[in-house]
C-alpha cells in the first residue's frame, strides 16, 4: 500500500515539475520578447532580400499577446503574437495588414535566438521567408 502511494506521488510530482519547467519557459520568452523594442533588420523572401522594405519600422510586444508595429514612431498597426518555447515557434497577425507587414503574419519556427535578438523563418507552399529581429 505504502509503494502504491509512493509511485502515484513521484507521478504526480513529476507531471508537476514538467507542467512548472513549461511555465517557466513560457515566461521567459514573454519576459524576453517583452522588454524593450525590437526592429527587423533582415527578411528574405523567396532568397530576396526585401529588408529596406522595413525600414522604419519597430515593434512592441506586451504581455497580453498584442504587437505594435511602430513606423517612425506611430503607431502604425497593432496585431497579436505567441510563442512557444518548447516547439521553439511564434506566430503573429496583424489583421488587414498591408505589404510589407502582412509578410510578418502566421507561424514561424525560431532558428536561433538570445535574448537581443531572433532568427526565424516560415514556408508556405512554394514561399520561403527568413526573418531576423533585434532587440534596441
Amino acid at each position: 500500500m505504502k509503494r502504491s502511494i509512493l509511485v502515484c506521488f513521484t507521478i504526480f510530482l513529476f507531471a508537476s515539475c514538467k507542467k512548472t519547467v513549461d511555465n517557466i519557459k513560457t515566461d521567459l520568452v514573454i519576459q524576453a520578447m517583452t522588454d524593450g523594442e525590437w526592429t527587423l533588420t533582415k527578411f528574405t523572401m523567396n532568397g530576396v532580400d526585401i529588408s529596406t522594405d522595413f525600414t522604419g519600422y519597430k515593434f512592441k510586444y506586451y504581455s497580453n499577446k498584442t504587437v505594435d508595429a511602430i513606423k517612425n514612431g506611430i503607431v502604425e498597426k497593432t496585431g497579436t503574437w505567441d510563442g512557444n518555447a518548447s516547439t521553439m515557434t511564434t506566430w503573429a497577425n496583424f489583421t488587414g495588414a498591408s505589404y510589407p507587414l502582412n509578410l510578418i503574419n502566421g507561424s514561424w519556427h525560431i532558428d536561433r535566438n538570445s535574448w537581443i535578438y531572433v532568427e526565424s523563418s516560415q514556408t508556405i507552399g512554394t514561399d520561403s521567408k527568413t526573418m531576423r529581429l533585434d532587440k534596441l
